[in-house]
């Protein structure tokens, strides 16, 4: 499966957005297959970067013009926005990856209380490749430079904004994914 062919059908060839999107996406899945390869991690390594390379799939629905997005739907509906669509091309695995990488994952109790326009069920990584593509995310930003990566302090200091909770997943993953 090449990204890029999903990518096209949903996005203009040479818009800013597009090239925001790779760039972004190629760090990321960067990221995955070096923090896979450090821990020596059994992953699909095709996968990972296809995943990686189609996690922000959805956001060109969104309404974020920092970052191009000159959509309707508030920015959080990203991941399950591109889940749907991957759903739309039968791709599920790709889905869950979609749906599943936003912050440290998000619990119905955080969407809940937040009041988050998200459906209350939990979208928490489960699978290793999820896991990689979660944490990998957490390094980069679309806003900014998207090919500076974030120091690990940083992006704690970003998980502990959303709550002592999403914090502690993160570092469950860091734990995780971490060399030995």
């Amino acid at each position: 499966m090449y990204y890029e062919n999903i990518l096209n059908k949903y996005y203009e060839e040479g818009s800013a957005l597009l090239d925001l999107l790779l760039t972004h996406s190629e760090m990321v899945a960067r990221k995955a297959l070096a923090v896979a390869d450090a821990a020596r991690l059994d992953v699909d390594r095709d996968f990972v970067y296809n995943a990686a390379m189609l996690h922000d799939i959805g956001i060109f629905h969104c309404d974020a013009p920092g970052i191009y997005c000159h959509g309707t739907e508030p920015y959080i509906r990203h991941g399950i926005i591109g889940a749907e669509l991957m759903r739309q091309e039968g791709m599920e695995k790709y889905a869950r990856i979609c749906e599943r990488h936003t912050g440290s994952g998000l619990t119905a109790k955080e969407i809940a209380e937040t009041g988050m326009p998200l459906p209350p069920m939990d979208f928490l990584p489960e699978t290793l490749e999820e896991k990689l593509i979660c944490y990998a995310d957490k390094f980069f930003s679309k806003s900014g430079d998207p090919k500076e990566e974030k120091s690990l302090e940083r992006v704690r200091r970003s998980m502990l904004k959303f709550g002592n909770d999403s914090l502690a997943r993160f570092e469950a993953l860091h734990s995780l994914l971490s060399t030995p």
